[in-house]
């Protein structure tokens, strides 16, 4: 049976307000420009210290990467309870047929109550984010990799829907097919740019990801 695994953050969840908001707050602290949600979906990537660098001009040690973490997640805490999902995130999670899945680079510990209050702790056979000691902002393939293996899927099986193209770039790491989502993170254009289907809805995007992970079972 085919399996989905979701990205949370800009892609079922409909938060790239707040974080606009939240990496301000964090660039202000250090004396930072400010940036509007275009220069974000234009500019933004993994390691977020290297995207903080591209605001930047320049290299962000990772005593200062630490403080910025620490400063955007305090300011995103306190404006999450206002996030959305996405319009048409519930219709897309029931449009999947096989198992799903959720693996975010958020916080465990906060990822899986927030997930529960929503109400979709059921629809997911695993949740999996950052455990307690990891500092955020790096790659999702080694994640990817441990969640595959604590669900005993095969990445031939699989497919990721993502809004980066670190998730791209971990679904390839592994073997698993990838859609990206148009409406999250990044702009579309440069999603073109990682070589898997990109998709304007999360509809589209479950319809997408039916095709290719039909066509990653005829390889």
């Amino acid at each position: 049976m085919a399996h989905l695994v979701w990205d949370w953050n800009g892609t079922l969840l409909d938060d790239l307000t707040l974080v606009v908001a939240a990496t301000n707050v964090s660039l202000e602290t250090i004396g930072g420009p400010s940036i509007t949600a275009e220069e974000h979906r234009r500019d933004f990537r993994r390691p977020v210290a290297d995207y903080y660098g591209h605001v930047l001009g320049r290299t962000v040690s990772p005593d200062e990467f630490v403080t910025l973490d620490r400063i955007y997640h305090d300011f995103y805490r306190d404006g999450l309870l206002d996030c959305r999902l996405a319009a048409d995130a519930e219709d897309a999670m029931r449009a999947w047929p096989g198992t799903q899945s959720l693996l975010s680079m958020w916080f465990h510990e906060e990822l899986v109550p927030e997930v529960t209050r929503r109400g979709l702790h059921a629809v997911f056979e695993r949740i999996d984010g950052l455990r307690p000691g990891v500092v955020g902002g790096g790659h999702k393939a080694e994640h990817l990799v441990e969640h595959l293996a604590a669900l005993g899927v095969e990445a031939s099986d699989t497919v990721l829907i993502g809004d980066s193209a670190d998730d791209a770039h971990a679904a390839a790491a592994v073997g698993a097919a990838c859609v990206l989502y148009g409406g999250g993170f990044t702009h579309p254009d440069r999603l073109v740019e990682a070589g898997v289907p990109v998709a304007t809805s999360l509809v589209e995007a479950v319809e997408l990801a039916r095709e290719a992970i039909g066509a990653q079972a005829r390889r």
